[in-house]
């Protein structure tokens, strides 16, 4: 197990983590050593810094799982630059709203996906370059930040307007490296198959927890579940994450004897398992250890259920992961007591720095901790109702705002009204998250069409397939001649739920 070191370090200090000559990084171009993982990373930090940016400057990628993605994290804020990783899954609008939001100096993407953008999207004074640009000889040393100096802004969506910028310092990074790789218990023979987006923190975290325990990743993007079963496979993968709507997949994927025989743990954020999914699970590979996790960005990661509990609490979200403090506030403010629902708030070195830009949105989440809290200081208030039982587990009752959760994405409901919006089939619209098995949360959009609602639906339909990523994709819509309001003239979100019968 690594040791717990309560020390945070510049995050670049996980590159010498492991022994020189174990391998860090096994992709499909071969391997790299701790050594060469340290020499890379010193060189793409060197090419950044013969960019003469200034410091703090935002360096973005919108990138598959290249291995200039995987280092990035690491020489951006070796260079005393701010790294924004871009889902690659976003389109051009979403991809221009974060250049512009972050006031990114650099843009580094492939040239089928530079492209992709149109003139405007590029703000001025950010250069779109390809990933040779990086490539360079003058090495640069270790960095020797400040632990509580920015090292990446990951976005995410809020419940209203566009995705928001979450502010991240090299110990919020560094240290939740090491909670989870304590906790997971990883050793140097491990094999972690990286699945997740990089620019999530759950799946960048599967880049720095691995290496922090001196471990080796294999970063893949699949196509298909027997794409992840042929990884397991090749590479021996000890450790699999995924996010529930992954697990439905696989599950109904046929798992050849060999493909099972490597792994030793599961672990599972981007929303609840449910009792079914564990049992399923469970069934399937009874002696792989199941983790169970429960996070939001603003925190990274705020809990989990250590496997011997799973089987007998299948519902738990678990309890604090190391250097959180996890409390439940009641509506009044003190510490709800056991079986009484109460809001989650994360209190600790976790807890991220704010929202980039943007202090009205800040001081709704980030705000003093109660009173009667260990840590003291800033917390964030996630907005989610959870319970606590007798031995202290956690239980996810629900959330408090309107997020659309789907197939571990968070989706802003809002962001979806605007693009629905942003063409001429509907005169209004408003989003929901409803219930499915799969996903977790499906998208439906309640509208009034302009003209007739088949042909606007089809247009729509349409014309969101090339504006918005699929797992932003609204799956039914629901037509009215007219949307109801309320006493302020706003449409009545509220009634038009209950509409729908939720």
């Amino acid at each position: 197990m690594v040791p717990l070191d309560p020390i945070p370090h510049p995050i670049d200090w996980v590159a010498r983590r492991g022994a020189a000559t174990d391998v860090a990084l096994e992709d499909r171009a071969g391997t790299l050593s701790y050594a060469d993982l340290e020499a890379a990373v010193a060189q793409m930090a060197g090419a950044l810094h013969a960019q003469g940016f200034a410091p703090g400057d935002r360096v973005a990628s919108w990138l598959p799982k290249t291995r200039t993605a995987c280092l990035l994290p690491l020489a951006g804020p070796r260079a005393g630059l701010v790294h924004v990783p871009i889902n690659p899954l976003l389109k051009r609008a979403q991809v221009a709203h974060i250049l512009r939001d972050s006031g990114a100096r650099l843009l580094i993407t492939q040239p089928a996906r530079g492209a992709l953008l149109e003139a405007g999207d590029v703000p001025g004074g950010c250069v779109v370059a390809e990933e040779a640009t990086l490539a360079g000889t003058a090495a640069l040393g270790p960095s020797a930040a400040d632990p509580n100096a920015l090292a990446a802004i990951l976005y995410t969506s809020g419940s209203t307007g566009q995705p928001k910028g979450v502010m991240l310092s090299h110990a919020n990074l560094w240290l939740g490296a090491i909670s989870v790789a304590h906790y997971l218990a990883l050793t140097p023979d491990d094999r972690v198959l990286g699945v997740l987006p990089l620019s999530f923190d759950y799946g960048q975290n599967q880049l720095f927890s691995t290496w922090a325990a001196g471990a080796r990743v294999v970063p893949l993007d699949y196509l298909a579940p027997r794409d992840i079963i042929k990884a397991v496979i090749r590479f021996g993968i000890t450790t699999l994450a995924g996010v529930p709507p992954l697990w439905s997949q696989l599950l109904g994927a046929d798992w050849p004897a060999e493909a099972t025989v490597p792994l030793r743990r599961l672990t599972n954020s981007g929303g609840a398992l449910g009792e079914r999914m564990v049992r399923s699970l469970r069934n399937r590979f009874p002696r792989v250890q199941l983790f169970p996790m429960y996070g939001l960005t603003e925190a990274f990661r705020s809990t989990y259920l250590p496997p011997e509990l799973v089987d007998a609490h299948p519902e738990s979200m678990g309890a604090a992961i190391p250097f959180a403090e996890v409390m439940v506030v009641a509506p009044g403010g003190g510490e709800a007591p056991a079986g009484t629902a109460g809001e989650l708030v994360h209190a600790g070195p976790l807890v991220a720095k704010g929202y980039w830009q943007d202090a009205a949105r800040t001081a709704e989440r980030f705000r003093p901790a109660p009173p009667w809290s260990r840590e003291g200081g800033i917390a964030v208030y996630s907005g989610d109702t959870v319970v606590r039982d007798a031995d202290g587990l956690l239980r996810f009752v629900g959330r408090d705002d309107e997020m659309i959760k789907s197939a571990g994405n968070r989706i802003s409901p809002t962001e979806i009204e605007e693009a629905v919006m942003s063409g001429a089939e509907v005169r209004e619209a408003v989003a929901f998250g409803l219930p499915d098995p799969q996903l977790g949360q499906i998208i439906v959009v309640v509208a009034q069409a302009v003209a007739d609602p088949r042909e606007a639906e089809e247009a729509l339909r349409a014309r969101l397939r090339r504006d918005l990523p699929g797992f932003m994709q609204p799956a039914r819509y629901e037509w009215r001649r007219a949307l109801p309001r309320n006493a302020n003239g706003k449409l009545d979100r509220a009634a038009i739920r209950q509409e729908l019968g939720e």
